[in-house]
């Protein structure tokens, strides 16, 4: 099971508290590890979490440089408990415009974690679906045999992922916006969604579970028609 989630709300929750925007991505931040951990403890195969988009570049440089300084940290921090827990750790996003501290601590806390097999943590970082999506299919060989296989390879490629990017099956996004905001657009092409009104600070593992109970109970047609059996208790109206 792929679980993506859209972190949103920190500001909101630090200004709700008279406090500066980055107290409240300080408490993401703890949010964001005990979500880990009750991801895994869960069962979830695979965990994306959208840390910074490309658009969040716009926000005042303090601010940035505090988010960036937090990953940073945390990378450092968290590489420890995921290599404690078997659970492989990779960025997404571009890295062009990274600091080079921050791209080589990347590139040194995927390497530890590369052969965990617990569960594999996804972090969005300088992520944006669009510029992954427009720039597999410019770099698209028109000669390939397979141009789905491709397609598919050169998107992982682009955001420094598997050779296949997995498919979402929810994405859950908090602080009560119910849109996608450029995050894994080709991965969530049925993806169940779930939009939260609590403010990510305020996320919990009891509300984890609840998503996860909430996806269970939906049920996943792809496109195809539902089982007869339910077809016929349905009335003929509908």
């Amino acid at each position: 099971m792929h679980v993506a989630i859209i972190m949103d709300g920190n500001g909101r929750w630090a200004g709700r508290r008279n406090l500066h925007r980055p107290a409240g991505h300080r408490a993401g931040v703890e949010v964001a590890e005990a979500v880990v951990r009750a991801a895994a403890r869960h069962g979830v195969n695979t965990l994306t979490l959208y840390a910074f988009s490309s658009d969040n570049w716009m926000r005042p440089r303090a601010e940035v440089d505090a988010l960036f300084g937090l990953l940073r940290r945390y990378l450092m921090t968290e590489t420890d408990r995921c290599l404690e827990e078997s659970i492989r750790l990779n960025v997404i996003g571009r890295r062009d415009r990274l600091n080079p501290a921050l791209a080589a601590q990347i590139e040194r806390s995927e390497r530890l974690t590369a052969a965990c097999s617990r569960m594999h943590l996804r972090l969005a970082v300088d992520y944006s679906s669009r510029y992954s999506i427009t720039e597999a299919g410019r770099r698209l060989r028109p000669t390939a045999s397979d141009e789905r296989v491709e397609y598919l390879r050169q998107l992982a490629a682009v955001d420094h992922s598997d050779p296949v990017p997995a498919e979402v099956d929810l994405l859950i996004r908090t602080g009560g916006e119910q849109r996608l905001s450029d995050f894994l657009l080709w991965e969530c092409a049925y993806a169940e969604l779930l939009f939260l009104d609590c403010l990510w600070p305020d996320f919990d593992e009891a509300q984890l579970a609840q998503a996860l109970g909430e996806y269970s109970r939906r049920q996943r047609r792809f496109g195809r028609t539902a089982p007869s059996s339910e077809v016929a208790a349905e009335s003929p109206g509908r």
